[in-house]
């Protein structure tokens, strides 16, 4: 029997499990993809993030391609208004490589990520808890970790509410492009004065940029799903920049306003971690970051469990501390997220708005 099986391989999941096996703990992670993504997602660590991947020692090698100095340029209307340079104390880089240092890492402590690993089951006792897989696999564990997502099939299968708000269209089309010709020096944000827009993040470490932009609407308002030739239509229509041909397309991908959270954190020997516990609007990239506090915390629960240094009342740490945090998460960002709404309609302003 493992101490902990841990469902999902993002930076939550992978966090939690370098912590575990770092401590000394057996681990084993599942994942139901069939292979590692590269997709840019969250594309930032706030400092308390770093610290925690410090000490994991995967940091360094983030910050050697990462970068800790963006400028964003802003248009209104198509023409250049300003250049706005951020803070350098957080990290800018591609979700995909955060992954791909903590697998790593993982694999240096014996671990490797179970990819075509599909849960379909559970069922706990006193002495532990019985994972089923989707090809009929049970996994024994002292304790299970649900680390896999907005969608989480752990939190369905134990009944776990998921209460809160969310909207059916999607708010933002998001993709993986190349933009040869465009100056890679800047993160652009164009807007208009109809409220549109879009933006183009020059990723390190690759030759893409990650694009965000309101969907597209057909003749008739309905809103279009994602595609290259989508993306060219919108960038020509707020970039004004005929010369810029977008291309390789390695990932589409819509969002949608979602305010939520798991009503508990905790059933018996089961926990949530990550976007399984709380969704929210990304202004001020909080999303990932507080997934990677979450990893910290419940390994903090876990290994204090796992050695025995208290009884059963050890476990309800966890959820007495994150699920405070998890509330005014959502809160503190759709306020964020109401603020750069606001704040695109005047020429020079941009995304910063959420990080005031």
């Amino acid at each position: 029997m493992t101490d902990v099986l841990i469902v999902g391989s993002g930076p939550t999941g992978l966090t939690l499990a370098c912590e575990l096996a770092l401590g000394g703990a057996s681990v084993r992670v599942i994942e139901g993809r069939t292979a590692p993504h590269r997709e840019s997602r969250g594309k930032g660590l706030w400092p308390s993030s770093l610290e925690v991947l410090e000490g994991l020692g995967v940091a360094e090698p983030l910050r050697a391609v990462g970068s800790s100095e963006v400028v964003l340029r802003k248009y209104f209307d198509g023409a250049h208004v300003n250049d706005t340079p951020m803070p350098g104390s957080g990290l800018l880089i591609g979700q995909w490589q955060i992954q791909e240092a903590l697998r790593d890492r993982l694999a240096g402590l014996g671990v490797r990520v179970e990819y075509g690993s599909r849960l379909a089951g559970i069922a706990q006792d006193a002495a532990g808890v019985r994972a089923e897989l989707a090809d009929g696999t049970v996994i024994g564990a002292r304790y299970l970790a649900g680390c896999d997502g907005g969608r989480s099939t752990t939190r369905k299968l134990l009944g776990i509410p998921f209460e809160g708000s969310g909207e059916e269209e999607p708010a933002m089309v998001i993709g993986d492009v190349r933009a040869p010709g465009l100056s890679r020096d800047f993160w652009h944000q164009w807007f208009t004065s109809e409220g549109g827009g879009i933006l183009l993040c020059p990723m390190p470490g690759t030759d893409t940029f990650q694009l965000q932009a309101p969907p597209e609407q057909d003749e008739r308002g309905g809103l279009l799903p994602p595609s290259l030739e989508s993306f060219q239509r919108l960038f020509d229509r707020h970039a004004r920049m005929p010369g810029i041909r977008l291309a390789d397309a390695t990932w589409l991908s819509a969002w949608r306003v979602n305010v939520r959270m798991a009503t508990r954190i905790r059933e018996g020997r089961v926990f949530l971690a990550g976007d399984a516990a709380h969704v929210h609007p990304i202004a001020g990239g909080l999303g990932m970051n507080t997934g990677i506090q979450d990893a910290a915390a419940l390994s903090r629960t876990l290994a204090a469990a796992l050695a025995g240094r208290a009884g059963e009342g050890v476990l309800d740490a966890y959820e007495a501390e994150r699920l405070p945090v998890a509330a005014e998460v959502l809160a503190d960002t759709s306020r964020r997220y109401e603020r750069v709404m606001a704040a695109v309609r005047t020429p020079g302003r941009g995304t910063e708005a959420g990080l005031d």
